[in-house]
């Protein structure tokens, strides 16, 4: 019965595809997306994302950490072909954009996750790789700390000095021009 209904709309000359959340204890495991995978190209949908688990209601009990969600997608990944290779994953649609897990390294002796921004509200971050912390047990983007970087890229400056051209719109004069921090806007 769905694949009649996959073919009927396939045959309106839609694409169809797919995506689905990484959830703990119900598909956290490589061969159940090769399968999944492999079942949706064989129907014609073009497999798409692989979502981590939102940090949202009831995640801390369906939660898949993003080392082992990288570890479950690379494995599956290996195992279709390249008509199945169009899908990217893990990643987590969160406030700054679509940030995909890319993998685990070491650089510089530290052991990190390479990500990127398959989208972002800022469109100068789209395709733009940045590290994070190792953390075995991240869930969420949130959960990430910065590694050779004050922070992440998509976030905004803390703080920016105050141009040596504007001094006289301050209550008062910091002793050296450009010492007096504000916020950035």
């Amino acid at each position: 019965m769905l694949a009649e209904a996959v073919r009927r709309i396939r045959d309106t000359g839609a694409v169809i595809r797919t995506q689905a959340p990484l959830i703990r204890s119900i598909n956290d495991d490589p061969a159940a997306w090769r399968e999944m995978w492999r079942t949706q190209v064989r129907m014609g949908m073009v497999p798409y994302y692989m979502f981590v688990e939102r940090d949202t209601g009831p995640q801390d009990y369906f939660a898949v950490p993003l080392a082992r969600g990288y570890d479950i997608f690379r494995q599956a990944y290996q195992g279709v072909s390249g008509l199945a290779r169009t899908v990217r994953g893990p990643s987590m649609s969160a406030t700054p954009g679509k940030v995909c897990v890319d993998g685990v390294t070491e650089v510089a002796g530290i052991k990190v996750f390479v990500l990127h921004m398959i989208q972002a509200r800022d469109p100068s971050l789209v395709g733009s790789p940045f590290f994070a912390r190792f953390d075995p047990d991240a869930c969420w983007l949130t959960d990430l700390e910065p590694v050779f970087a004050d922070r992440f890229p998509f976030e905004p400056a803390r703080y920016e000095t105050v141009p040596d051209e504007l001094p006289g719109l301050w209550p008062s004069e910091p002793d050296e021009p450009g010492e007096l921090m504000v916020p950035a806007i």
